[in-house]
């Protein structure tokens, strides 16, 4: 690092601005800064490390930290504290300029103002001539600073600005001081601190050696107890940090375990003779065990056999009642299709009882019975028959002589209004049908209808509207002329108050502020009556102070020989006379004046003239502003200027709200003019109504009369044309499910038919005398499995029982002796304890 220039203002004992040129000062080499106590010397060093750091060493910085003491006292008040470094650090030529807080007199007023401490950072480019800003941030500017030199403040103020204080006991202590001295200024306790570590890492080492050679001696014991007399050599006898003790461990542990490998081959030799007595025992057990259990499953072989011939004849039973119900499976198919046609045909008769009972209710001239009284559920199918309209039904399946199935229907007289084949019915809903598609003519005529009834209310109802208008408009326009006179007059009433209320808000203004101003006066002349009781005062005070400085003045200029005299010593010149004997001095007098007390009451002439001079001044604004407020409020008094206010201000609240009724006078006045209009027309439009609709009304009287009559003769007995529709629909819809019904009660009838037949057939290609006898051979699913489970359990065990038989080793093991299996475990179990021993 090298320095160029320093720039102090108002720094320390500097209160004008000083510049130190480094560069100069350095060009021999060397440079000593030297003076007076005071002078400045250690000023110079604070500021190169206030402008590096932004502080300064030791307890100069002060509390805050942020450099308020550096103020120079002998500044002016406006000259703010500031102090520029210019050096080149690492390469790069910078410039720092460093401003504490500075407490400045207020613009305006009394008091002081703190402006905030401030830092700028600049570097020098050579190549662009000029300087550039690089930050103005305090943080940013230490720690670039820091980074630089590579030290921090507290280090550079160690190493490179060494204390005065410091420096002189150093010049004047012993070794040892010195060495402490120098180990606080450059901070060796580091090398201390590793001093102390490598010996506490020394002293652990000893230890972790001492524990190691503990746990070697540990092994070698537990070595020793387990080889017992095995080995010859004597064990190792030594204490935990002996030098040799882990060779000494390691050739006892070699032969100890060389003797224990020679000992170890002998009971391995041993062992494996034992262990082949066993494998040799244990094989003749196995081959003892094997023959048992081959004897055992023959004996439990021939046992099965025999029992499975005692059986046979229920096994025979159980395969001829599984040969007949498989037979009976090929007629189950014919058997299941006579079922479903015998409840599809029941079903059939069922729907065609139901059907004609509810056409029995609808078919006109049907025994005098209307629609609903057949129906199925009230009275059933043989309700039908009792009375006569229908042919009963025979019971479904049931036979005639020859043995072909009936159709469902039998001899019974049908009622001869309805149909009974299912052609017929057929046609009747044909019939029908074409009747209903005639009704379209009339269900037109009745829509039209209804809508020239509608269409005729509408007219009745507008007649009545318009005669209600026409009354309505009548009596409006009564005293038309009347109500808009007095419309137009509460305009033009409105208009002349807005007018008044004008001129009266012109004169509201100034006699509002001529009250304010009255009161103002007041104010000011009390705050001036006030004012000029405090000059007063505040002259006689200074007065009073003035005459008391100038009285101890005059005392002190008369007892200053006596001051002169007390400094005086024998045998040194007098400063006044230069004399150096001195035979009577001036002795001071009784109530002697010195200079602090001439100074005390000088401050406090000062102050009270500053008191006086205040005083004066604020009686001068006062005055001004009361000759300000009388003007403006002339001589009247603020109660009446106030009241006359209040009343103009009434007036013209009441003249403006009379005022703001213009426009809506206007505009009622305008509605009303509209509505009269409106209303003219409408009573014009009125009478044209109703001229039209005399003539529309005779047409559409007419054109009712002539659907009325075309009606009549549509609907017959029924209430409207829709009400006959529905009877027609639903008489065709029934005629339809009818013929359906009974040609579904046809073709099932024919259907059961044949299946008895191919039932029969069936039963008798299965070999079974009847269908019942087929059906009686049936088994269900639980049944069939139940079975077939019993015969493949019976054929399954058969054939275990053979393969068993046939088993050459099995067989031959039956003809051997019976084996001792006792006599070959008891061998085993000898030779495990020869193995074990």
């Amino acid at each position: 690092m090298r320095l160029h220039t320093l720039t102090i203002t108002a720094f320390g004992p500097f209160g004008a601005t000083q510049k130190v040129d480094f560069d100069d000062l350095s060009a021999a080499g060397l440079f000593l800064l030297h003076g007076p106590t005071g002078a400045g010397k250690t000023s110079v060093l604070d500021a190169v490390c206030y402008a590096l750091y932004g502080s300064v060493p030791g307890a100069r910085q002060g509390g805050s930290g942020q450099g308020q003491n550096l103020r120079s006292d002998h500044a002016e008040a406006g000259v703010r504290t500031e102090v520029t470094l210019d050096l080149t650090v690492a390469g790069r030529r910078l410039e720092i300029t460093r401003q504490p807080p500075f407490a400045r007199p207020k613009k305006r007023g009394t008091g002081f103002t703190t402006e905030k401490a401030q830092s700028w950072l600049r570097e020098y480019d050579a190549v662009a001539g000029k300087w550039k800003d690089l930050s103005r941030s305090h943080q940013e500017i230490g720690e670039e600073i820091t980074q630089l030199l590579g030290m921090s403040k507290d280090q550079f103020c160690q190493v490179v600005l060494l204390p005065q204080g410091d420096f002189a006991r150093f010049l004047r202590a012993d070794a040892e001081a010195r060495g402490k001295l120098l180990g606080r200024l450059f901070d060796t306790h580091r090398f201390a601190a590793v001093e102390q570590r490598l010996a506490e890492d020394r002293k652990a080492a000893q230890k972790q050696v001492a524990a190691g050679d503990a746990e070697l001696l540990a092994d070698a014991h537990r070595m020793q107890q387990a080889g017992g007399d095995v080995v010859e050599l004597a064990p190792v006898d030594a204490t935990p940090g002996d030098p040799g003790i882990a060779d000494a461990v390691l050739t006892w542990a070699a032969t100890a375990r060389s003797t224990a490998r020679e000992h170890f081959t002998h009971a391995h030799l041993a062992l494996d003779a034992a262990e082949s007595a066993r494998i040799a025992a244990q094989h003749d057990l196995s081959d003892a065990t094997e023959t048992h259990r081959l004897q055992l499953r023959f004996a439990q072989a021939r046992e099965r056999a025999a029992s499975l011939e005692e059986r046979a004849g229920e096994h025979h039973a159980l395969q001829d009642r599984m040969d007949r119900a498989r037979k009976a499976g090929t007629v189950e198919p014919a058997l299941d299709l006579r079922d479903e046609s015998d409840a599809a045909h029941r079903e059939a008769l069922e729907e065609d009882r139901r059907t004609r009972g509810e056409l029995r209710g609808v078919w006109p001239g049907a025994n005098g019975l209307v629609a609903g009284q057949g129906d199925a559920g009230a009275h059933g199918p043989a309700g039908g028959a009792a009375d006569g309209l229908l042919p009963a039904p025979t019971e479904p399946g049931a036979r005639d002589a020859s043995g072909v199935g009936t159709s469902g229907f039998g001899d019974a007289t049908a009622d001869p209004a309805i149909p009974v084949s299912p052609d017929a019915l057929t046609e009747a809903a044909r019939r029908v049908a074409q009747e209903l598609g005639g009704l379209d003519a009339a269900r037109r005529a009745e829509r039209r209808l209804a809508e020239l009834t509608r269409e005729r209310a509408d007219l009745d109802r507008e007649e009545r509207a318009d005669t209600d208008l026409l009354a309505d408009t009548e009596g409006w326009l009564d005293g038309w002329e009347e109500r808009r006179a007095d419309l137009q007059a509460r305009v033009d009433e409105a208009q002349e108050a807005a007018t008044r209320a004008e001129h009266l808000a012109g004169q509201l203004d100034p006699a509002r502020k001529q009250a304010r101003a009255a009161v103002e006066r007041d104010r000011l002349t009390e705050r001036a009556d006030a004012a000029e009781t405090d000059a007063l005062r505040a002259r006689e005070q200074a007065a009073s102070a003035h005459e008391h400085w100038l009285g101890l003045k005059e005392q002190r200029l008369r007892d200053v020989a006596a001051e002169l005299a007390e400094a005086l010593v024998g045998g040194e010149p007098c400063t006044v006379c230069g004399a150096t004997e001195h035979p009577a001095p001036m002795r001071k007098s009784e109530g002697h004046v010195d200079r602090a007390a001439e100074e005390a009451a000088l401050a406090a002439y000062r102050t009270a003239d500053e008191r006086r001079t205040r005083a004066e001044r604020a009686l001068g604004s006062v005055r001004e502003e009361l000759a300000a407020a009388k003007a403006a409020a002339g001589e009247a008094p603020a109660a009446q200027l106030a009241e006359a206010a209040r009343e103009l201000t009434a007036r013209h609240a009441e003249t403006h709200a009379l005022a703001s009724t213009a426009h809506p006078a206007r505009e009622t006045l305008a509605r009303a003019d509209s509505e009269r209009e409106r209303r003219l027309a409408a009573r014009q439009e009125a009478a044209q109504r109703t001229a039209a609709r005399t003539s529309l009304r005779d047409a559409m009287d007419r054109e009712r009369a002539g659907l009325e009559r075309e009606l009549t003769t549509a609907r017959g007995d029924a209430e409207s044309v829709e009400a006959r529709a529905a009877q027609l629909e639903r008489r065709g819809a029934l005629l339809t499910d009818a013929a359906d019904a009974a040609r579904a009660v046809e073709d099932t009838a024919r259907r059961l038919k044949e299946a008895d037949a191919r039932l029969a057939d069936a039963a008798f290609r299965a070999g079974f005398d009847t269908p019942e006898a087929a059906a009686a051979a049936l088994l269900d699913d639980d049944q069939h499995r139940a079975l077939q489970h019993r015969l493949d359990a019976r054929q399954s065990e058969e054939a275990a029982v053979r393969a068993v038989l046939a088993e050459e080793d099995t067989a031959e093991a039956a003809r051997r002796p019976a084996a001792d299996v006792a006599a070959a475990r008891a061998a085993a179990q000898a030779a495990d304890v020869r193995v074990q021993t």
